[in-house]
Formats: C-alpha cells, structure tokens, sequence
C-alpha cells in the first residue's frame, strides 16, 4: 500500500520580480510546486526559464516576491534573515558545479566546515566528517588536498560536505557540469544511492536530459513558469 506524505517543500503562487518599470524581469510567475520526503526531483529549462531562481528561493538564497515558499509546513514568508540563515544551516545541504573547496584545505577539514558554523565539538565533527567521507567512497583520502584530487574526487568531498549535517533537502546544481561521461556517471549513482537508500529528498537542475533521467520526476521551467512535469515511474525510497 502507497503511503502519502504530506510535501517537504512547497511554491504556492511563486513570483519572483527583478527591477522596475520597462526593465522589470518576472522571473518566476506565479509557481506552484510540492515536492515530498524521499523524493528525487529535476528541474530543467533553457537560460532564462526560472530555474535557477526557484533553486535560489528552495535554497534561501532570495526570497519571493509575491506567493509563499513553504518549507515542512512552515511558510517562509516574513523570515528575516537570520531565521533563512538557520533554515539553510540546519537543514539544507547544496552541491555545487564548481565544487567550491578550499583549495589549502585538507578533504576532511572542507567537510567538517558546516559543523563548525553549528558550533559542534572538534572531535565529534572530525568523527562525522570521516563518516561522510566514507559514505562517498573516500575512506584514506581524508588528508588530501583538492589539487591532489581527480575532479570526481572533488565533487565526492562536496557531496560529504553538503550530507555531513544529515540535511532534510539536497539542492544540486549541475552536479555534473564539470565532469566526464564516465565520471558523471559514478557521481549520478552516487546521489542516487543516498536519496535511495538514506532517503535524503533530492532536488537537482540540470541541462542534461540524461542527467535529469535519474531523478523520478522532472519539472521543466519556460518563462518563468512551470509549463510541464514528467514522471520516470521510479518507485521512491521506501518508507522505513
């Protein structure tokens, strides 16, 4: 039997405007979306569609203008910043195209950084920071440098970065753009296993339709609004 769970997320009426005037951009018009515990969702579009703003608001990057961004239940709307800053600490992990490592900084210490901005103990956030590493398939290159790793390397480190604080959301942007077929492939599998198996609710935007494959369900973006939905048929994580 199908258990249905209420929405981890949602847009009700989303807008998003930019300047005034002439030069006013809508940059989202009007979006509704949900999106539930466990599921893995892609949002595509040509430049320009929305994507990357709707990924921002679901980030607490920006804010709408006009609807609300609802996040467990609660509406967003009214959040000052530091109460966004706090959502987006305490229960967000992203990943980044670029990676966004620091480059004199050992893997481990590059994971262990969102538990310092918690305030965590030294030693329990070293331990939670090799456990992410290992999760990733990096057990032994925890004392490695960016530069002495491969670009899947890299982005492996980003992904125990962003699963180090056990996230309610994992927000990916173009995870794979800087990487191989074959590399992009293993990443792919990777973010795959953990919405599978740890059940990490998994949210990506690519411009890859074959990236987008993986997910279950893909939201295609288009002037600022949500013009199409498509459904994999992939069966979700299992509810535990």
């Amino acid at each position: 039997m199908e258990i249905t769970r209420p929405p981890l997320i949602e847009f009700r009426n989303v807008s998003k405007l930019y300047g005034s005037g002439e030069a006013q951009i809508r940059a989202l018009d009007g979006v509704n979306l949900a999106i539930r515990e466990r599921e893995f969702v892609a949002i595509m579009g040509p430049s320009g569609s929305g994507k990357s703003t709707a990924m921002n608001i679901l980030g607490c990057l920006d804010v709408p203008t006009g609807g609300d961004y609802v996040f467990q239940g609660l509406s967003t709307a009214g959040f000052e910043r530091e109460q966004l800053t706090l959502l987006r600490r305490h229960m967000l992990g992203f990943i980044f195209q670029g990676f966004n490592l620091l480059a004199r900084t050992s893997a481990v210490e590059n994971v262990e950084l969102p538990l310092i901005y918690r305030g965590m103990a030294a030693g329990e956030r070293r331990c939670r920071a090799r456990e992410a590493l290992s999760v990733v398939g990096l057990s032994g290159r925890e004392n490695h440098k960016p530069q002495e790793l491969s670009g899947g390397q890299q982005q492996r480190v980003a992904i125990a970065r962003a699963i180090v604080t056990n996230p309610a959301l994992l927000l990916a942007d173009e995870p794979t753009g800087n990487l191989d077929t074959r590399t992009s492939i293993e990443i792919m599998d990777l973010v795959t296993r953990l919405n599978r198996d740890q059940g990490i609710t998994v949210v990506m935007v690519t411009h890859e339709p074959d990236i987008a494959a993986y997910a279950k369900r893909v939201l295609h973006f288009s002037d600022g609004k949500l013009e199409a939905e498509k459904d994999h048929g992939r069966r979700e994580a299992d509810v535990s």
